[in-house]
């Protein structure tokens, strides 16, 4: 299954429209509804899709339940497995190669106006170096036909690319963008140790779809997701330049910095292929930067809890507040759950309790149970002088921030009909 399978039902746009600004206003003129777009100015016989990664329609790809989703995504991350290596002739995204590298013939958006130019905010970078492999997401601004300017934030990415710029070495990568979603969402992830996401990614390949993640290695020796829609080799070179500004996931602007410059050696791109032009702090960025933290949140609030889903809010930018549905067994476990779910993610600065009745995703039933179950003087939690979230412009001088957390539970054993709702 790749990532084109995303694409059923989607509303196709057959008019001609420009990577700049063209898509963006398209879509906000429809309420960021999932589109594909067929006609790229810049781009001909290209198309481009975006808005199509939302959590219910992957838990509707695979039929799946929220709470297993996020179920199944933990067990990935403890149950790495071995992809498939086939050979470049059955490999979807080897058939076709740029004679030579021009990035601008690719439907790189320009999305919002704020923006330094064409970015590219979905592509996945894959790297090795001294054999660590890691995948990852890093926006890149598109500098020339074969340059992009790279944000890599402090994980581990930058700490590899650090360590080889340390020996004078260049790290060879692969850009691959519109990978199936079992290699998105594992992209997504981030670990406190080299754990290989494309394992992880192989792993929730096997479950959810039922057949072995198939990769194919490129001409510089990455490895790449074989039915992809674009996969490039390329080069984290030894300069930097200029990024930013950016719209970042609260919808803010983020600052210019001098980031890594990465060199394009070749470009490979399916049949007709479809490019991934995620807009920022929209709904996909949203599903990408949440729904891989809500495993760990979920685990942790289970260690004192049963807890049946997590959901990242759109409000909280899919990264700053949670909505946490549990089955509380004793008095105080809503407490316990807000305390366990701020512990399982460090970045995160509100968390709302509820019943597991409550739809968790949808903020009119969750602001109802604060409404109808919770007294603000007995049921909230305040910590002060806790570490804030850099994406937190609020936050203080020394990264410093409060946090908050609601108990909008209803306690056991009690007669819950005067709190049920029939609607």
């Amino acid at each position: 299954m790749a990532f084109r399978d995303l694409l059923g039902s989607v509303a196709e746009v057959n008019d001609e429209i420009s990577v700049e600004h063209g898509m963006f206003d398209h879509s906000s003129a429809t309420s960021h509804a999932p589109v594909l777009f067929n006609s790229i100015t810049e781009a001909p016989g290209q198309r481009s899709a975006l808005n199509v990664l939302a959590r219910d329609r992957l838990c509707s790809l695979f039929e799946v339940t929220p709470g297993e989703l996020i179920d199944i995504l933990a067990w990935a991350m403890a149950n790495p497995a071995e992809p498939e290596i086939v050979d470049a002739t059955s490999a979807q995204v080897l058939e076709n190669t740029q004679a030579s590298v021009d990035l601008n013939a690719l439907p790189i958006p320009w999305h919002y106006r704020e923006d330094r130019g064409r970015y590219q905010s979905a592509s996945v970078i894959i790297a090795e170096y001294n054999g660590i492999r890691n995948m990852s997401y890093h926006r890149q601004f598109l500098r020339d036909a074969n340059h992009c300017v790279a944000r890599f934030v402090p994980r581990h990415l930058r700490t590899m690319t650090d360590k080889a710029r340390a020996n004078g070495d260049e790290v060879n990568i692969a850009v691959v963008n519109g990978a199936d979603a079992t290699v998105l969402l594992a992209a997504a992830m981030s670990f406190t140790h080299d754990l290989d996401e494309l394992k992880v990614a192989a792993a929730l390949h096997e479950r959810l779809h039922g057949s072995p993640l198939n990769l194919v290695t490129l001409s510089n020796g990455i490895q790449v997701p074989a039915d992809a829609e674009y996969a490039m080799c390329a080069r984290i070179t030894l300069d930097d330049d200029d990024e930013g500004p950016y719209v970042d996931i609260t919808g803010t602007v983020d600052d210019v910095r001098q980031e890594a410059v990465i060199e394009y050696d070749s470009v490979h791109h399916r049949n007709s292929p479809i490019f991934h032009a995620l807009i920022p702090a929209e709904v996909e960025h949203r599903t990408l930067m949440g729904l891989p933290r809500a495993p760990t949140i979920k685990a942790a609030v289970n260690a004192v809890v049963p807890c049946t889903d997590v959901y990242m809010t759109d409000g909280g930018s899919g990264w700053l507040s949670a909505v946490v549905a549990i089955e509380p067994v004793e008095e105080g476990d809503g407490v316990k759950a807000i305390h366990a779910a701020l512990d399982g993610h460090r970045s995160m600065k509100q968390v709302t309790v509820v019943n597991s009745d409550i739809d968790c995703s949808n903020p009119v039933r969750v602001e109802w149970a604060l409404m109808t179950r919770w007294q603000p003087d007995k049921d909230t939690v305040i910590l002060s002088g806790q570490k804030g979230s850099s994406l937190d412009p609020s936050r203080g001088a020394d990264g410093l921030t409060s946090k908050i957390g609601i108990d909008a539970t209803l306690p056991p054993g009690i007669d819950r009909s005067p709190y049920e709702s029939v609607l």
